[in-house]
């Protein structure tokens, strides 16, 4: 089984709709994701992911499923002036996290001093469950580390989202704390990520990731990428520096 997890295209975030560049971006992203087979869809429920989703489902002649727990990870922290004044809690400076062990840690990372008593674990741990409960559909059940496989198929499953709750879901397949993910990852407007199961023993399955943030319907197309969700490669270069 295959799951692409697609970032919605270039969001105007005044509108929670798509800047003109990103409708491109979502048409090119289109023209890739029907040639899919034996997929199944599904979205968050948020404007721009709906919005990139929308071109893909008239170019299939689909529905796609809706999915409130793929909203955008936007749980908070506790008020600090160290942190993100809107409260996502996956974007703080680096200095404020990498010295700390707890970050890194997949089973403790919310118990950091950014996230104590901010309910953050509570909204992890839901959006989690319901992952796993849509892989099980799919045929994979969760067990301990490692997925059973149940039913072992090819099947596609298209999930568009943010790139938030993107590292959420990869490090759930992955065992490994969301925060190194949020931090050392980012995957830009209409990027795809492609991770698979992998059955090497009969029954017993976990996921690999083959493609993260990948942009080739925009290269094929000679489309520069969005610069939204990075800041800037050197300090004073005009791009956003802080949040």
């Amino acid at each position: 089984m295959n799951i692409y997890i697609i970032r919605h295209a270039e969001p105007d975030y005044a509108r929670d709709s798509l800047t003109e560049k990103g409708w491109h971006e979502a048409e090119l992203l289109s023209r890739r994701l029907s040639k899919i087979p034996d997929a199944s869809y599904y979205t968050s429920p948020l404007g721009r992911a709906r919005a990139t989703a929308s071109l893909t489902m008239q170019a299939v002649g689909k529905e796609v499923e809706v999915c409130p727990w793929l909203r955008e990870f936007d749980a908070g922290y506790k008020t600090h002036p160290d942190f993100h004044p809107t409260g996502h809690g996956w974007d703080f400076l680096p200095e404020h996290w990498a010295r700390e062990p707890m970050y890194y840690d997949p089973e403790n990372w919310m118990h950091a001093p950014a996230y104590k008593n901010s309910g953050i674990d509570a909204v992890y741990r839901s959006v989690v469950q319901q992952f796993d409960l849509l892989i099980a559909k799919h045929g994979y059940e969760r067990q301990d580390h490692l997925y059973a496989a149940l039913r072992p198929n090819t099947e596609n499953i298209l999930l568009f989202c943010h790139f938030g709750i993107e590292c959420v879901l990869l490090s759930r397949l992955f065992d490994c704390s969301p925060v190194v993910l949020w931090h050392h990852t980012v995957a830009l407007p209409s990027s795809v990520t492609i991770v698979s199961t992998e059955e090497r023993e009969p029954g017993k399955a976990i996921f690999r990731m083959s493609r993260f943030g990948d942009l080739s319907h925009l290269d094929a197309a000679g489309e520069a990428p969005s610069f939204s969700a990075r800041f800037c490669e050197r300090y004073g270069d005009g791009t956003r520096e802080d949040y």
